[in-house]
């Protein structure tokens, strides 16, 4: 907490301003209430120690000033004059408590103890409105190996203070993943801040990052605290961390270490306690070789690395995931039962280049068009089926028919074609389609039977 100790008294600033440095508050000073109000008023103060009787001025009128410039600093008034009237009338004026001189330090450490734990339980109550029914709520259990390795390694680093960085290309779920990093250490029940860093203006940066005073710049009309600050107990996501520009990182490589910001135009530095998760689709190493990204924060962030693997590395994944994302009404709002065979075979064979990301996109479009509770083929959009038939072999000709007939054609196409991919392995197929077996075989059997071709005429030319 930063705490203002306002009287005018010189050996009473000094004496109490050292009671609240040695709990391991941030202190600064004010001898008067025209000084007090002038720190005040650039925001940042958590707690002001303030003297009723001062002579260019009292401290309730500084209380009331404040409370209806909408400061949110916590007042304990300083005084002398420990009338029960005193106290009473700076009670109703706002103020959290009060103590007598000559100041009892054991008093004095619990106030302060009793607002900390008070400012502790009002961020946690936002925290937890926030993961209500949040990202967190359903965790989504991964087939594939590479999955389940950054899992274990998520799970591993997740109770620890560890700067995290993940890596992986756009729409694999890094932020998902730093989330749930999150909401499984011990900072959970406190702020997740979230910021893509190529998306603020460079100019904003620092102002973003560490925040800003009143007047500090044209513009900053109130005080702001930045994304550290707000952070602060918590963790800071740094998505995309490989768009900072070099100034920018030096300054945060400096916050990192030395646990401190200070914020535009602001004469003092305030403590932090946040641990940092970054995010990156680039290749900072290379970057840090060539002098774009600092070699120096290069190493500090890269502590404990966590590669997530593109969704066409990690097959297995898929059919499970697109149940998931149906289950979980994410798409469009509507809660539907499933989808047809062939839609989920079309789905199951596409490369998707835009990871899970395009793959929540594709059935969120196809929710909204489906008329039904199902998703069929008619809803998965044109240009996917067209992406997906792309240099593989056709689907079995005949001639067209209703609606049912052609799903089945091309889903048998589909099978053919994922056989051809993998050489005539059927487990390798069913494996790469996601079905059993023995439902393979099945489908193969019932296509031949249904005149929609066999396993040998789809076999590549060299094939024996």
């Amino acid at each position: 907490m930063n705490v203002l100790v306002i009287d005018d008294e010189a050996a009473i600033r000094q004496i109490v301003c050292e009671m609240v440095r040695s709990a391991g508050y941030t202190c600064d000073t004010a001898s008067g209430a025209a000084e007090g109000a002038s720190k005040l008023v650039r925001g940042g103060i958590d707690v002001a120690l303030c003297d009723i009787r001062m002579p260019d001025g009292d401290g309730i009128t500084l209380l009331r000033n404040c409370r209806e410039s909408g400061l949110d600093t916590v007042f304990v008034m300083v005084t002398a004059f420990g009338s029960m009237e005193t106290a009473v009338e700076a009670l109703r004026a706002g103020a959290h408590d009060f103590v007598s001189k000559p100041v009892n330090r054991e008093e004095l450490m619990h106030r302060l103890s009793q607002i900390e734990a008070l400012r502790g339980l009002r961020e946690e109550n936002r925290a937890l409105r926030k993961s209500v029914g949040g990202p967190g709520a359903r965790r989504y259990q991964f087939s594939s190996p590479a999955m389940c390795d950054v899992e274990r390694l998520a799970g591993k680093v997740a109770p620890t203070d560890s700067t995290v960085l993940i890596t992986g290309e756009s729409g694999t779920g890094k932020g998902v993943l730093a989330r749930s990093i999150h909401e499984r250490s011990q900072r959970a029940a406190s702020s997740f801040i979230a910021v893509n860093c190529g998306a603020i203006p460079e100019t904003l940066l620092e102002s973003e990052f560490f925040g800003h005073t009143k007047g500090a710049f044209t513009g900053a009309d109130r005080m702001r605290k930045g994304l550290f600050l707000e952070a602060d107990g918590g963790t800071l996501f740094l998505d995309e961390i490989g768009e900072l520009p070099l100034h920018m990182q030096s300054k945060l490589l400096h916050a990192i270490d030395e646990k401190t910001v200070r914020p535009v135009g602001s004469e003092s530095a305030r403590r932090i306690d946040v641990r940092i998760i970054a995010a990156t689709n680039r290749d900072l190493s290379a970057m840090a070789g060539d002098g774009r990204f600092r070699e120096d924060l290069y190493f500090r962030m890269s502590m404990f690395r966590i590669h997530v693997p593109p969704l066409r590395e990690r097959p297995q994944d898929l059919r499970d995931l697109i149940r998931h994302l149906l289950e979980g009404g994410t798409t469009g709002g509507r809660r539907l039962t499933g989808m047809d065979p062939a839609a989920e075979e079309l789905l199951l064979a596409y490369a998707w280049p835009g990871n899970v990301r395009e793959l929540e996109n594709v059935l969120n479009r196809a929710s909204i068009l489906a008329d039904g509770e199902r998703i069929t083929l008619a809803d998965i959009p044109a240009e996917l089926s067209a992406r997906g038939n792309a240099g593989g072999m056709s689907v079995a000709s005949g001639p067209v028919g209703d609606l049912r007939s052609e799903l089945r054609r091309y889903e048998a196409g589909l099978v053919y074609r994922t056989l051809a991919a993998v050489s005539g392995d059927r487990r390798q197929a069913a494996q790469r389609m996601g079905i059993g077996l023995s439902s393979l075989y099945r489908k193969l059997e019932e296509f031949e039977r249904e005149g929609l071709g066999r396993e040998a005429d789809f076999r590549p030319p060299n094939d024996t």
